[in-house]
């Protein structure tokens, strides 16, 4: 197995419903409010001289300032903001029942499934509303200790355990954390079994996994980190790193990345579980890479070129000697299993061991055999292979859904999996390979009831007739006649596929009798390569298409109405809401744009963003890109005099991965033209950066605002 950093996976879930029908809720929401929300007066937001050319266009960025995030301007541009924002949502009533209601709900206990490092078990566990999960551990049928608190990083909560990668033999762990939400991390080693330090805090490493070789060091990822505002920094090397365990983090060894040639703007690196290959990963957007090996056996062996095309995605999964195995959507955009001698590694070598079929390909590792985790119109299959090939079974799995893991050491005869969907809180189950029987593990603690609820896939037809899945959840009962309050989800990009998976805030939201659609548009990875592409650069209009013609099929179908249906999506889920919103604004009530991509003209300039090009392209590519850009940049298309639905924007003052400035700009934006009397304000969480890590406590205080935002501009007065 390739040593990497654990991520940390654990579902949140609700417990308790209604015992109201879903009719009778409707008609008590529509009583008289107890009291009116009053008149937003927003605050002034100055407006500069900054014109830029592109092509010979002169374009205005009159908040060019904003982007400035540690000027004491923006900052009183912030406080002011949020005075009036949670002004505005003190003053909805059921507010505080909204945050009541979910923090009773998820005070339950949560546990994550385990997995094996050395002699012990470890597992992850919240109590209930613990604002970080911990880290448990025990040896065979013995007492569990906590192995590490993330609660005691800091006061607030806000400082979280972002991965932890252990040794081979599992005497050695070392773990990231992430303050206020930041992507730049810290890392600390520690000996398992003390649990003491050992050496130096490492410090400024960003987008890295940890790959430990042998117990001596290991290798992680980093940028020279910038100077000042990180709204102006750059980072297009990426540097893979060795550190010795007692050595000084100056002292550590540059790897790959240091010289023109080397020059990426991802660099990751795994060493194989045999310590045979270093093998390292190398891309300029987060679409596509060069893989390289080395042999670690070999003190002068040279770095060999598997594939030098970062046209595809291409990954070593396993290796037996000589023979690497490889994943790759080269040529197979639904992605295949291939095989191929390390001494000749070359793309006309590889031998096909598991084909591309006409489904998407995931997979995982463990007990000696493959996974291989498809996508059937988002959908889980997963079916069982050994080393040669061969298909072993298909694994029958609890029900429609997804589901997630299978994977563990080569010598693992019990391997765990978590089977969830919209509806159904994720369940743990332990799968015997040489049988192929699954247990129930351990089941969701949450007092939701799955059955009072539906959950269904439909197809509908976008612009371009294109057939589009979007699975809808609602509590059964609810009246189809165009007034449930509706939420439409969706993100469309980077080759991210949304599968259904259960959550808490979700299932507060059907609680209250409200409909939650997820539409699978392209952009994202539902499909394939082809259905990626389909939704970037050039056709991305294609992505907001797919969710129009979504939020039009829940209209047509007497889901809901442009009265009862709000969207929201995150980062460039919240480019989505933006671009959607200033194209259609009669289309929705409501607009949630999270931590957004929202200045395409810009977004390029900030951290990280130039490594987002694939997927969008730059205002300095051409003429016609600009043009392409320009015409849906949601900063860019708000038009005076129009009426917008009510837009609650919210972003993290600490967001160095899609920077708050796209919020703060589109902001202005909208609270200069909007004409009418729907709100358009933005909720800024300070110490917080784009969501990882989020504590617990915060996350029930923004579920309150948005849901409470939600239900009040859709005319529902009382819960």
């Amino acid at each position: 197995m390739l040593k990497k950093s654990l991520a940390v996976a654990v579902c949140i879930a609700l417990t308790g419903c209604s015992e109201k029908p879903a009719s009778q809720q409707q008609n008590e929401q529509l009583e008289q409010p107890e009291k009116q929300v009053a008149q937003i007066n927003y605050p002034d937001t100055r407006k500069g001289d900054v014109v830029d050319s592109y092509f010979g266009e002169q374009v205005a960025d009159p908040y060019r300032w904003l982007e400035d995030d540690m000027s004491e301007e923006t900052a009183k541009w912030v406080e002011a903001q949020n005075q009036v924002t949670f002004d505005y949502l003190e003053q909805i009533p059921y507010r505080d029942e909204l945050k009541e209601r979910l923090k009773t709900l998820m005070d339950y206990e949560k546990v994550s499934a385990p997995f094996k490092e050395g002699d012990y078990t470890y597992f992850y566990k919240n109590d209930g509303l613990q604002n970080q999960y911990v880290l448990y551990r025990q040896k065979g049928d013995g007492e569990a200790e906590i192995f590490l608190d993330p609660n005691t990083f800091s006061e607030d909560g806000t400082t979280s355990l972002a991965g932890i990668s252990f040794s081979e033999d599992g005497s050695l762990a070392a773990y990231q954390i992430s303050e206020g939400g930041s992507d730049w991390r810290k890392v600390i080693v520690l000996d398992t079994e003390t649990k003491k330090q050992l050496g130096e805090t490492l410090v400024d490493v960003k987008f890295s996994g940890i790959s430990w070789l042998g117990n001596d060091g290991f290798y992680y990822s980093s940028y020279d980190k910038p100077e000042g505002s990180e709204l102006s920094a750059k980072t297009d090397q990426h540097k893979l790193y060795y550190h010795k365990l007692g050595t000084a983090q100056k002292d550590d060894q540059l790897i790959f990345g240091g010289t023109e040639a080397q020059k990426h703007r991802y660099v990751g690196a795994a060493v194989t579980s045999d310590e045979r290959f270093l093998v390292i990963s190398a891309a300029v957007s987060t679409s596509g890479n060069k893989l390289f090996i080395k042999d670690l056996t070999d003190e002068n062996s040279e770095l060999v070129t598997v594939i030098d095309d970062i046209t595809y995605d291409t990954s070593v999964i396993d290796n037996e000697g000589d023979t690497l195995f490889l994943v790759t959507n080269k040529d197979a955009p639904n992605k295949r299993v291939v095989t191929v001698d390390a001494k000749d590694p070359a793309p006309e070598n590889w031998q096909d061991l598991i084909p591309e079929t006409d489904n998407v390909l995931n997979l995982s590792k463990g007990g000696g055999y493959f996974f291989a985790r498809y996508m059937v119109d988002a959908i889980s299959q997963v079916k069982q292979f050994d080393k040669s090939g061969k298909l072993v079974r298909e694994i029958a799995l609890p029900g429609v859904g997804t589901a997630s893991g299978f994977g563990g050491k080569q010598e693992q005869q019990t391997l765990y999996y978590t089977f969830t969907n919209y509806k159904t809180p994720g369940t743990i189950f332990s799968f015997d390979v040489q049988s192929g029987e699954s247990q129930v593990y351990r089941e969701s603690g949450a007092k939701f009831d799955p059955s009072q609820y539906e959950s269904k896939q439909v197809f509908y037809t976008s612009k371009d007739g294109t057939k589009v899945p979007m699975i809808i959840t609602y509590k059964k009962g609810t009246k189809l006649n165009g007034e449930a309050p509706t939420i439409l989800y969706g993100y469309g990009g980077f080759n991210i596929s949304l599968t259904p998976r259960f959550s808490a805030t979700t299932a507060a939201w059907l609680e209250q009798g409200g409909v939650y659609a997820v539409a699978n548009l392209r952009g994202g990875g539902e499909y394939g390569k082809k259905w990626h592409k389909a939704g970037t650069q050039l056709e991305k209009q294609n992505v907001f298409d797919d969710f129009i013609a979504a939020a039009e099929f829940l209209i047509d179908n007497d889901y809901t109405s442009s009265e009862r249906l709000a969207v929201r999506g995150g980062s460039n889920g919240g480019l989505l809401v933006g671009a959607v919103m200033t194209q259609r604004p009669d289309l929705f009530k409501v607009a949630l744009p999270a931590v957004g991509v929202l200045d395409m003209l810009r977004y390029h300039t900030f951290t990280a963003g130039a490594g987002w090009a694939y997927d969008y392209g730059t205002a300095q590519d051409s003429k016609e890109m600009f043009n392409y850009l320009k015409g849906y940049s949601p900063v860019h298309n708000v038009k005076p005099g129009v009426h917008y639905p009510a837009t609650l924007i919210t972003t993290g003052d600490h967001d160095d991965r899609v920077v708050p400035a796209h919020s703060y700009k589109f902001a202005a934006e909208l609270q200069d033209k909007h004409q009418g009397e729907n709100p358009v304000m933005i909720r800024i969480e300070t110490n917080a950066g784009h969501g990882a890590g989020t504590p617990t406590s915060k996350t029930i205080e923004q579920y309150a605002d948005i849901y409470g935002f939600t239900l009040y501009n859709m005319g529902i007065k009382k819960l």
